[in-house]
């Protein structure tokens, strides 16, 4: 054993750098570096849950495209020789009290509930970084009227807010919009506020006001990319949110009217006679039922894969 330590401590630095570089490689596995972007969507397509997600969200849009396209009855013609007929060959899921095909307006209630979903989820957004970024950056006497808005603003049940706002705005979906946009812009406004408070004094904001950026230039283009990915998470959790309040308001009256339809609508019209035609209130609320847990999912996984700290 002394003489190989011996023989080991006679070996010079050329002998070294004559060893082969194979033999000198470790086995270390070294992942190749990616960027942020491309790492969030490995992360989203390794993630099973997500994907499940994705495809009933991907499936419900297609269906809600092309199967009323390709129906052979329209969503508001009567047919009183077939009035309530349960699914069948011809009817897919029945028919209603005035025989009109619940295939074809189911599928029109979804592109009007995932529509106002959709607007409903991304107009508070947008009020809410306009507001609540000017706020945060300008501070002083605009960030105290804006702050103080938004105190009395959600002192106010939201239910007063939609049931007196739709009372003006009548029914429709660009009503129910607009209306989840003056009801939701002010949650939006407080997180950006406090994300652009946190931003505004950094090194970057600073070099970047030094070369004669204007505020609005260093909002938009300097500050709301470090906090984008975060509202993307909160866009996707509200657009549930947004699809349950459409529903919840059909089914008061306050919502979507016949002959146009809805989810909540159909939900509200299958309500009444669920005893007899059960089928005309279960499919609108499985429909409702499985597209927010779709979209829950979907905003929990993307909500986990755009954490830098998570990253693997």
């Amino acid at each position: 054993m002394n003489e190989n330590l011996s023989a080991a401590a006679q070996l010079t630095a050329q002998d070294f750098v004559s060893i082969p570089e194979e033999s000198r490689k470790t086995d270390a596995i070294v992942r190749p570096s990616v960027s942020y972007w491309a790492d969030v969507l490995r992360r989203i397509r390794q993630d099973k849950v997500a994907m499940c997600s994705l495809v009933i969200i991907g499936i419900m849009v297609i269906l809600a495209i092309f199967a009323p396209i390709f129906s052979p009855y329209d969503y508001e013609t009567n047919n009183l020789q077939a009035i309530n007929l349960p699914p069948s060959a011809e009817h897919w899921f029945g028919t209603d009290q005035l025989g009109r095909d619940l295939w074809t307006r189911v599928w029109i209630g979804a592109r009007v509930s995932l529509l106002i979903g959709l607007g409903g989820a991304i107009a508070p957004q947008i009020v809410g970084i306009f507001l609540g970024g000017i706020s945060g950056y300008f501070g002083g006497w605009v960030d105290m009227l804006i702050m103080r808005i938004i105190d009395v603003g959600v002192c106010i049940p939201q239910l007063v807010y939609i049931t007196l706002m739709m009372l003006v705005l009548g029914s429709g979906p660009m009503a129910i919009i607009v209306t989840i946009a003056v009801v939701g812009w002010m949650g939006a406004a407080r997180f950006v506020r406090g994300r652009v408070l946190q931003f505004k004094n950094r090194e970057f904001i600073l070099a970047a006001k030094a070369q004669g950026a204007s505020p609005m230039r260093q909002i938009f283009r300097y500050i709301l990319p470090n906090i984008l990915g975060q509202q993307v998470v909160s866009i996707t959790a509200a657009i549930p949110g947004a699809i349950f309040t459409e529903a919840y308001l059909s089914f008061i009256g306050l919502g979507i009217k016949s002959p146009m339809t809805s989810w909540g609508q159909l939900a509200q019209t299958g309500s009444s006679l669920y005893r007899l035609y059960p089928y005309q209130l279960f499919i609108p609320g499985v429909l409702i039922s499985v597209t927010i847990l779709a979209f829950y999912l979907f905003g929990n996984s993307l909500r986990d894969a755009l954490d830098p700290h998570l990253r693997d």
